[in-house]
């Protein structure tokens, strides 16, 4: 029985070996006691909290560990840190949700046809607005779109406001370096890059940027999130941050030469497939495509089928038939929207794996187009 293909990596990328043996390595111990247990479990903490700094180019000391990316973006984005939210209109939902504004305390800012923040209308929007907090995403989940984060970061900062940046998709993948970005505090967390669900971080550019508690407690994390640290977790998410850093720059260059072999398979199977962003820069791992007259629906349960796992657009928006607002933003038709479906691209990924998916698309047009046939032929439009 031939292997199942996973090309689903945005959702969630397969726990690495060394991660797995970091968890189970640090299954006992509380870091706040201060016996010999205590102080082993608070080594692996920091140790880890060295690593996650290192693949943003951040100091340890300005790691905030967190249950996820979600629970990051609600630690940013609070009232405390400014007076109005403004954020993409691409951004993951619990961006658009607004973190712990009020929804009247909230608007998005228009983004282009590809995808990318329209610089000039953010300009125009925080004008006259009394410390704004901006929320930009460094690439999107569903089209690996990179947005302009160091030309945001010049205009929120002229502005006397603060930039988030939700990084969760782009760490490990690409160059990150919260420096160099302008970003004044970025969310990164583990399962993207290998490590497990359920930890992940808020990270400062420096010290002076103000954190606003969400859970507090005893004190865990410097005051700014309560609870006993998750242990396991976080020396996973170590273990993969420094794995991801190691093979960085390889990886990015395999990967993206992988997506533009796999991207000519589908122009080649159907000249009028659309690739979404596909004018800007990209994660080397991502496309996002569609095929008019193709549902995503239909298409993913077939790759399924066929014992190939990718998605429609973001896994935490599965089940969901309504179009993507990622491009209904970018002022994609509908219909078109509709059929997106997204390959995302991993470490395992091969040559092979490449033209295993090629080829089951390939059968799945040919069901499609026997299909509309069968149609035509009933005297049904297709």
């Amino acid at each position: 029985m031939t292997a199942r293909l996973y090309l689903d990596w945005n959702a969630t990328a397969p726990l690495r070996p060394e991660a797995r043996a970091a968890m189970a390595a640090a299954l006992d111990g509380n870091p706040s006691s201060i016996h010999a247990e205590g102080r082993a479990a608070r080594k692996l903490v920091e140790e880890a909290r060295a690593s996650v700094a290192a693949l943003v180019g951040a100091d340890p000391r300005d790691v905030v560990f967190t249950s996820g990316g979600t629970e990051a973006n609600m630690l940013a984005l609070s009232p405390a840190l400014g007076t109005r939210l403004f954020v993409s209109a691409v951004e993951h939902p619990s961006v658009i949700s607004g973190g712990r504004f009020a929804p009247d305390q909230v608007e998005q800012v228009q983004v282009n046809a590809q995808g990318q923040l329209d610089l000039d209308a953010l300009r125009r929007r925080i004008a006259g607005v009394a410390r704004p907090l901006v929320s930009v995403m460094l690439a999107n989940n569903e089209t690996g779109v990179v947005q302009p984060i160091a030309q945001a970061a010049a205009i929120v900062h002229e502005a006397g406001g603060l930039l988030h940046v939700d990084a969760v998709q782009a760490a490990g993948k690409i160059v990150l370096d919260i420096n160099a970005l302008g970003a004044d505090l970025l969310t990164i967390t583990a399962h993207k890059i290998g490590g497990p669900k359920g930890i992940g971080a808020l990270i400062r550019r420096n010290d002076t940027i103000p954190f606003d508690p969400l859970v507090r407690g005893g004190g865990q994390e410097r005051g700014f999130r309560g609870g006993t640290e998750n242990v396991p977790g976080i020396a996973g998410f170590g273990s993969a941050a420094q794995a991801a850093r190691a093979a960085l720059g390889s990886e990015q260059t395999r990967l993206a030469a992988l997506r533009d072999r796999l991207e000519a398979g589908l122009v080649a199977a159907s000249a009028n497939t659309v690739i979404f962003g596909a004018g800007v820069d990209r994660l080397p791992n991502t496309t996002l495509f569609a095929v008019p007259g193709a549902k995503a629906e239909t298409a993913v349960i077939a790759l399924d089928l066929d014992g190939v796992a990718v998605s429609s657009g973001a896994a935490c928006s599965s089940g969901k038939v309504a179009a993507s607002h990622v491009l209904v933003a970018m002022g994609v038709a509908p219909d078109l929207a509709r059929g997106e479906v997204r390959v995302s691209l991993g470490r395992d990924t091969t040559e092979s794996d490449v033209e295993r998916f090629i080829q089951a698309w390939n059968k799945v047009l040919q069901s499609l187009r026997k299909a509309q046939q069968k149609f035509v032929a009933q005297g049904v439009a297709a």
